[in-house]
């Protein structure tokens, strides 16, 4: 970088930091009243040339999620908070009621020592555990993946399979039905028990419950978020004894008068005569 390059450089780091001064000096000066802006240029779906995700309306993809490219997520499925679904080279699909739990990373092979394209395909009510990797994997209906555990090209998990936390599935590996694989490399460990193959159909279910609450969270308007604050406010209850132990003395809040009209969809009930 030249003169003329830091000496740029340099008065842009000025403005910058003058304008993040201001912002936080009426910040203060607003006291409690303060907006913080809540935006971002994160996209959840974004488009890659021609290729869009496809998302089925009654999935459940977190805000902070990111689906790319050539994607196809199924009915009932939640793909959770900070997972990447990366459909570039090649597709991803996921079927119904499949959860794919946070900071999950799945990507695809356009090329490998086996010189093989391969595609991710996730089935139906399959549950991928919090940061597990599948990288040009195939998972099965109805198949379990721990937490951490790493699919690598080519591997097949068939149906009521389950990969173990932590474990690492070699290139071309085949899970068959009813298996348990552990280690790294992982390798066979076990048959499963028929509770342990019923849990895996339970927890996909449980998945797509709690992905319903979050869902219905996330899509509330700023408005209702601060109405439910003020109703916390007014109608939360102190425990003595657990403040009594850390040393806190909490003041009462005030009496909180919500007006009839505070959320736009709330008519004002008539007077009785």
């Amino acid at each position: 970088m030249g003169t003329l390059g830091r000496a740029i450089y340099t008065v842009g780091f000025w403005i910058r930091e003058t304008g993040q001064a201001i912002d936080r000096l009426g910040c203060r000066l607003q006291g409690n009243y303060y907006f913080q802006e809540q935006l971002s240029r994160h996209r959840t779906l974004m488009n890659l040339f021609d290729k869009a995700p496809i998302v089925d309306k009654d999935a459940f993809v977190a805000p902070s999620a990111s689906v790319i490219g050539d994607v196809q997520i199924g009915r009932g499925s939640s793909i959770w908070y900070g997972c990447v679904l990366r459909g570039d080279v090649n597709s991803i699909s996921v079927g119904s009621g499949t959860n794919i739990q946070d900071n999950s990373l799945v990507h695809v092979a356009k090329s490998n020592l086996s010189g093989k394209v391969l595609p991710t395909i996730i089935g139906d009510n399959v549950t991928v555990g919090h940061s597990a990797v599948l990288h040009g994997c195939t998972v099965e209906d109805e198949a379990f993946v721990g937490m951490g555990a790493t699919l690598l090209d080519g591997v097949v998990v068939e149906k009521h399979g389950m990969v173990a936390a932590g474990a690492l599935v070699r290139q071309n590996t085949r899970i068959p039905a009813g298996e348990i694989w552990a280690g790294n490399p992982a390798k066979f460990l076990r048959k499963l028990t028929n509770e342990e193959i019923a849990f895996i159909s339970q927890s996909a279910t449980n998945y797509t419950n709690l992905a319903q609450v979050h869902a219905a969270e996330n899509a509330k308007p700023f408005d209702e978020i601060e109405f439910e604050k003020m109703l916390r406010k007014k109608f939360a209850r102190r425990d003595e004894e657990y403040d009594s132990m850390l040393g806190v003395v909490r003041e009462t809040p005030p009496e909180l008068i919500l007006p009839d009209n505070v959320l736009p969809n709330k008519a004002v009930k008539p007077a009785e005569k």
